[in-house]
């Protein structure tokens, strides 16, 4: 690997999407390093992409003040590189999972975004980099918003911008036959806000610097709003998830602001290198100690390792092992698997017999050398498995980091080493653990997560299914996995015992059975895999044993290259949780860039005692979840029992009224401008593509997914305290009915965060945004003695009268609210809602027309004109009486 100190971006030629995992960006010496950013490899090859990525690179760096030098090599992508969806949609955007301050996932570019062609819709691309980097890194959110562009402050209709200072024009645009025209906005009179359709365009030439996440499009703009002129009032996402706090207040409790000082000199110039994803090179590090013959734990890793190398290795994948107890023993130098023949020949170099002490170390090195005969260390994987103790482990942490290479750690029982989660985590690998609970199945589980992400997603292996059980007296173990249309190709059903060989029985949707299982009696597994597409249809399983522990795994590969299977990948949102700190889990859903939504989705999470919990995850836009329908699932997690490693599992179910969105709403994004003004004249830029919001497709489906590992700390001996609040309100909602009557709507917390129900709430209001935010308890209560709390995630509903405020035309009222649990424990103070009375003008009464007589139109002349100026004279002259 080469010195951090000579260049800064990897630009990577492949889709590097694996499971979601955290980013290996570091901030060194002020200087970002290891940010990867990728290419879909559905992206036709255009030379000049490369050129455009490091010029918006180095033209976004000035605004960092403090990018320098990087090279680190691994599989997860910062930012990536693909084709809009839908066509013509090229808005930069980043996928924000959790909260504010916290960090995004990933950044989404298209390759008519890098080359310029949107330049006039989200002006320049080093800017708009700057503002998705601000979402990925620092966690800060829009100061725009397309779903309310206007909102009424001391009656006065504002747009939504920040700093408050921007200049424009309140216009909108009407086309009808091909022609359109630009007219002033009209006011809707029951809302005092403008007609729908109405744009605030701002003038091109501007004086205000900020801010960077209202829009990164404005010339002058280079600054983010700080404390001073943040717009605290403006209905946009920063202000809802930020408490109101200006980006720059965010920006500046970062960890990357507290460890570090912005330069004030101009910063070096990026530096790029360029790599080119080949075949996968992984290597198999496999612990065979002594204690790998506790609790059959020999026979599971062989059970495991089969499944890796018979499905989930990918073709053309090179492949070695390296065993290890107290030395370490080449297994097999690397092979490219091309069959079913080399996949045979690697599965019988799995360890058998296990014996000796433990030396991380030594397996570790051996696998270097390995993979080095063949292919450089810098981008190779090695699957790092082991049960066991090892104080010497960190004494080869320099040599790790310095190869370059991804370990991935699979942590088997309880005395696994504590330093693996270090190993992962420093170079980009993923972390699991497994207990000795076989019917959880998590060491398959472990196994079957490790897929390559350098691979294009028609070609990684697919989990559908992972269950166990243990049996007493001849019962059976009866289940149903769906293949769905996404899937098909390479299906493999695989089942494990612990005792004797189990009757299976397998029918497929039409009612075929299935035989031709392939027994390995010794490793005391069995499997079958179908040939071609397996049918698309619900199949059916019954397993039966007695006085043992059975387990199911199915995996899949997508059924075409051309259809995008649906995916479901996971994790935690960190490595540790410190006790009383909640964890939370993530599960993303998709089929390609399409979110899956209305799945039902159950995380189990194990202890390292093997107690389980059971959550459902939830993509309502409320507790952990941070944005509603977007295909990403959330729910906290506070059942903490022993300090330790924890384990995350995750099922995806998809039903009658699971469906995939035509389109997920880019919400954290770049501005997409409509128009300018230009010399006093509105220019308008092409309409922005219409984002379809309504429900594809249905899917059925049913996916299985590992989410990694975690290790609690602090957790206190049992009792375990009570010491977790309902969780923050986040999607409190106001509005005026008649009589002044104010009707609010949020999700109910619990009682835990977002678990059981909470005892009371406490509703405050004020005429002051600040005094409510940073004086809520001084503030004026509303009256809540009749409501009581529903069960979390409920909807509420509740109706008051303000009767202490004058509350007239032009009042603009500010709520909030906090939630209590039975211990008296409180929850933050949820958004903040805004309602503003407005009292539409009354329209004067109409003054009847003068009543006039009908004209005397029985003329005998036969002369037209004669007959209308005769009739003309005759209304003419009533008026003139009448008036007059």
């Amino acid at each position: 690997m080469g010195s951090f100190k000579n260049s800064v971006f990897i630009l990577v030629l492949h889709l590097l999407e694996g499971a979601l995992s955290d980013s290996l960006i570091q901030l060194n010496n002020n200087g970002y390093e290891g940010i990867v950013i990728a290419i879909d490899p559905n992206v036709p090859e255009d030379e000049t992409l490369i050129q455009h990525i490091k010029d918006m690179v180095t033209d976004a760096s000035p605004y960092l003040f403090f990018y320098q030098n990087i090279l680190e090599s691994n599989k997860i992508a910062d930012v990536l590189v693909a084709e809009p969806n839908p066509t013509g949609n090229d808005g930069p955007y980043t996928e924000q999972m959790g909260g504010c301050g916290e960090k995004g996932d990933r950044i989404y570019l298209t390759p008519d975004f890098l080359a310029g062609k949107k330049s006039r819709q989200y002006g320049p691309q080093g800017r708009a980099f700057v503002h998705e980097w601000a979402h990925l890194r620092w966690g800060v959110f829009n100061e725009y918003n397309n779903d309310q562009k206007f909102y009424l402050s001391n009656k006065r209709r504002k747009p939504v911008v920040c700093s408050e200072g921007f200049t424009g024009e309140t216009v909108i645009q009407k086309c009808q036959g091909g022609s359109c025209v630009t007219q002033p906005c009209k006011l809707d009179r029951k809302t005092g806000l403008y007609e729908e359709g109405c744009e605030f365009i701002p003038h091109k030439d501007q004086r205000e610097k900020a801010s960077i996440m209202y829009s990164q499009s404005i010339d002058t703009v280079v600054e983010f709003c700080t404390e001073k002129n943040h717009n605290r009032e403006a209905p946009n996402e920063q202000n809802k998830k930020c408490n109101h706090r200006s980006t720059w207040e965010v920006i500046q409790d970062s960890e990357d602001f507290k460890t570090t000082t912005p330069m004030t000199t101009q910063p070096p110039s990026p530096t790029f290198s360029l790599l080119q994803i080949g075949q996968r090179i992984v290597c198999l590090v496999l612990d065979k100690s002594g204690s790998m013959t506790i609790g059959n734990r020999l026979k599971r890793l062989n059970q495991a390792g089969k499944l890796f190398l018979l499905q989930t290795v990918e073709q053309g994948s090179w492949v070695g092992m390296v065993t290890f107890d107290s030395a370490a023993y080449v297994q097999s130098e690397l092979v490219q698997i091309n069959s079913a023949t080399e996949r045979d020949t690697l599965t019988k170099s799995l360890p058998t017999t296990a014996s000796g002490g433990t030396s991380i170390c030594s397996g570790l090195r051996s696998a270097f050398t390995v993979i080095k005969k063949k292919y450089p260390t810098d981008g190779a994987e090695i699957i790092l498995l082991t049960d066991g103790e090892d104080n010497t482990i960190s004494a080869c942490f320099d040599e790790v980091k310095q190869s370059g290479a991804i370990i991935h750690t699979v942590a088997l029982g309880p005395s696994a080493a504590q330093e693996l989660e270090q190993m992962s985590k420093m170079t980009g690998g993923l972390q699991t653990y497994a207990s000795d609970q076989v019917q959880n199945n998590g060491l398959v589980d472990a196994f079957a997560a490790l897929s390559s992400g350098n691979k294009a997603v028609s070609q990684r292996s697919i989990q559908l299914e992972s269950r166990g059980l243990t049996l007493q007296n001849s019962q059976w173990m009866n289940g149903t996995v769906t293949v769905d249309s996404t899937v098909g190709k390479d299906t493999l059903f695989l089942i494990t015992w612990t005792t004797d060989l189990p009757q299976i029985l397998l029918w497929d949707p039409s009612g075929n059975k299935q035989d031709g299982f392939i027994v390995d009696k010794n490793t005391k597994m069995a499997y079958l895999q179908i040939p071609d597409i397996a049918k698309i249809g619900v199949w059916k399983y019954s397993l039966q044993a007695s006085s043992q522990t059975l387990t199911l795994t199915v995996t899949s590969r997508a059924s075409s290259a051309t259809l995008p299977p649906v995916t479901v990948t996971s994790k935690m949102n960190k490595d540790t949780g410190k006790f009383p700190s909640p964890m939370v889990v993530y599960v993303k859903i998709h089929q390609g860039t399409k979110p899956i939504l209305r799945s039902k989705v159950t995380a189990l999470i194990e202890s390292v005692d093997g107690k389980t919990v059971t959550l459902e995850l939830l993509d309502n836009g409320a507790g952990a979840d941070a944005t509603k329908d977007d295909g990403i699932y959330s729910r906290y997690f506070t059942a903490y029992d022993t300090n330790g490693r924890y384990s995350a599992k995750v099922w995806a179910l998809g039903g009658v009224n699971t469906a995939s969105q035509n389109a997920s709403p880019q919400r954290n994004g770049a501005m997409y401008i409509p128009g300018w003004i230009e010399n006093g004249e509105v220019k308008w830029n092409p309409p922005r593509p219409e984002i379809n919001k309504d429900q594809g497709k249905q899917v059925c489906f049913s996916r299985t997914s590992s989410g990694g590992s975690f290790v609690a700390t602090d957790v206190p001996k049992a009792p375990i305290p009570d010491l977790f609040p309902p969780c923050k309100i986040t999607d409190l909602k106001a509005k005026i009915e008649g009589d002044n009557l104010i009707n609010l709507t949020w999700t109910a917390p619990g009682d835990d965060y977002d678990h059981g129900r909470a005892d009371k709430y406490i509703i405050r209001i004020s005429t002051n945004i600040l005094e409510l935010r940073d004086k809520f308890n001084e503030s004026l209560q509303v009256n809540t003695t009749d409501l009581i709390p529903n069960e979390a995630n409920s909807e509420e509903v509740f109706v008051f009268k303000p009767e202490t405020i004058t509350f007239t035309n032009g009042t603009d009222l500010f709520i909030a609210i906090q939630a209590v649990d039975e211990v008296s424990l409180k929850s933050e103070i949820s958004n903040i809602a805004q309602v503003s009375l407005f009292i539409p003008p009354e329209i004067p009464p109409e003054k009847p027309s003068p009543s006039l007589p009908c004209p005397d139109i029985s003329i005998n002349s036969t002369i037209p004109g004669i007959h209308i100026l005769k009739i003309m004279w005759k209304w003419l002259g009533e008026l003139q009486i009448s008036l007059g």
